[in-house]
């Protein structure tokens, strides 16, 4: 499969169909992220252990197919990484979006490498993991 339709068959299947949406009942960490452009709007909850690992992540996401897709991969991605480990994901997806080149280890987010062809929806895949790194920096400042 051509990496294009590969991209169009998972962020519609993950959008349509996701696995890590809705609240979680008890969360030790919140975030959100906004873009003001389009109206993409993400809030995350999280369950993280004493030793900073992520046990488990949820997403509200209101937004574009793109956005629900990311957060819905990006919760899947994340979970049991500690934020080091999250950091370099997040280095990594950006990386790809920005050049097309998904490095090593980036596993099925590089489905989104053909974003670098459409600059202004690149902001949209990244929103979650913006909030993601937020959330897990504000964490550290506790």
């Amino acid at each position: 499969m051509a990496q294009d339709d590969l991209y169009r068959t998972v962020v519609l299947e993950r959008a349509k169909t996701p696995r890590h949406a809705g609240k979680l009942d008890v969360a030790s960490l919140h975030g959100q992220g906004v873009n003001p452009l389009c109206g993409d709007r993400v809030n995350l909850h999280a369950q993280v252990d004493i030793h900073g690992r992520i046990g488990q992540v949820r997403h509200e996401t209101r937004g574009c197919a793109i956005c629900a897709a990311s957060a819905d991969l990006m919760a899947e991605r994340v979970m049991g990484q500690d934020t080091a480990q999250v950091k370099w994901i997040h280095a990594a997806l950006a990386t790809a979006v920005e050049t097309g080149e998904a490095p090593d280890g980036l596993g099925e987010l590089s489905v989104f490498a053909p974003l670098h062809r459409h600059r202004s929806r690149i902001r949209c895949a990244m929103l979650p993991w913006s909030a993601l790194i937020d959330m897990l920096n504000d964490d550290k400042d506790r």
